[in-house]
């Protein structure tokens, strides 16, 4: 199975290459990309010379333009596509139906990738898209278990990438309102969840109160690591009960169902973490890489050196084993 890695920058895009990436996924810098935040990202000529490097190494490239167009502004998008072919790029990451009808009809011989914001669940829905589209591989939402994953491995034309490490997204990915409600930006259209100029920390006696826009999101006793306050993972006074209400600030982390995985018909394995450094990535991709090349009983203590890098330094298998409450 392929390993497909996160690059935000193009130093982080050269440590995954050299770290053994099979594929390297990155963005432009600006509203086509659904992680745009300040500092991260490519811009035209950045991205023309990170895809050349991959190609000395034998790395693909994929590049997400996977926000949805705003209406009357498509041509940011257009320009996007265009951009990105030009420089190089192995698969277009698209999660606009409108963008995938412009790249199929303007671009026939490019590849594309259904993103994971499509929300494209069910056997109906990514069928649609490979014959509509001609999509070569769908990105699978995290809410999905391995039974769902094989079902649809089944019955679809298209191949299979589901994440196995990193940020966890709870909600039905390209449908988040939440970080809309708060902020007023959207993930799914302006490519931010949570803004970093929306956050806010301060003191309240011995405790630190973490804020997103006008909402309080979490406390942290004094010892305790505070978390980014995203409104997923925020800790909240429920009836008699203070806790997580949807999910807890860990991360995701499947690397233990690989054979499973691989069984129900899954072609590439994913990390998300384009908004973290290089040394993060360096050394993540370098031990999945380790892990996906050794025998299951080895897997254990090689995978065990990614705790520490984990969000809380605490993993969870997600909707793999979720008993929802």
């Amino acid at each position: 199975m392929e390993l497909i890695c996160p690059a935000g920058t193009p130093a982080a895009f050269h440590e995954a290459v050299d770290a053994g990436a099979d594929a390297v996924y990155c963005g432009f810098r600006d509203e086509t990309n659904a992680r745009n935040f300040p500092g991260l990202n490519f811009s035209r000529e950045e991205l023309k010379e990170a895809i050349a490097y991959a190609k000395t190494k034998g790395c693909e490239t994929f590049v997400a333009l996977n926000t949805f167009m705003r209406a009357g502004a498509e041509e940011i998008w257009y320009r996007g596509a265009a951009d990105a072919i030009a420089c190089g790029a192995d698969a277009l990451i698209l999660a606009d139906f409108g963008l995938m009808a412009h790249v199929a009809e303007k671009y026939p011989d490019q590849r594309l990738h259904v993103s994971v914001q499509a929300s494209a669940s069910n056997p109906d829905a990514i069928n649609f898209l490979v014959d509509t589209f001609n999509a070569k591989r769908v990105v699978l939402p995290r809410t999905l278990t391995i039974a769902d994953i094989a079902r649809i491995g089944k019955s679809i034309r298209c191949e299979m990438e589901v994440f196995v490490f990193g940020g966890l997204c709870v909600m039905a990915e390209g449908r988040c309102s939440l970080s809309s409600y708060a902020t007023g930006k959207s993930p799914n259209m302006n490519g931010v969840c949570s803004p970093a100029s929306h956050v806010h920390y301060r003191k309240h006696g011995r405790d630190l109160v973490s804020e997103l826009g006008e909402f309080t999101i979490n406390r942290f006793p004094e010892g305790e690591a505070a978390g980014y306050p995203t409104l997923c993972k925020g800790r909240f006074d429920i009836a008699d009960a203070k806790g997580y209400a949807f999910e807890d600030p860990v991360s995701l982390d499947v690397m233990g169902e690989l054979e499973a995985l691989k069984a129900a018909g899954v072609s590439a394995l994913k990390i998300e973490g384009r908004q973290r450094g290089k040394a993060y990535v360096a050394e993540v991709v370098k031990v999945m890489k380790a892990a996906v090349n050794s025998p299951p009983e080895r897997r254990g203590a090689l995978l065990a050196r990614l705790h520490s890098m984990s969000e809380g330094q605490k993993t969870t298998s997600g909707a793999y084993e979720k008993r929802w409450r």
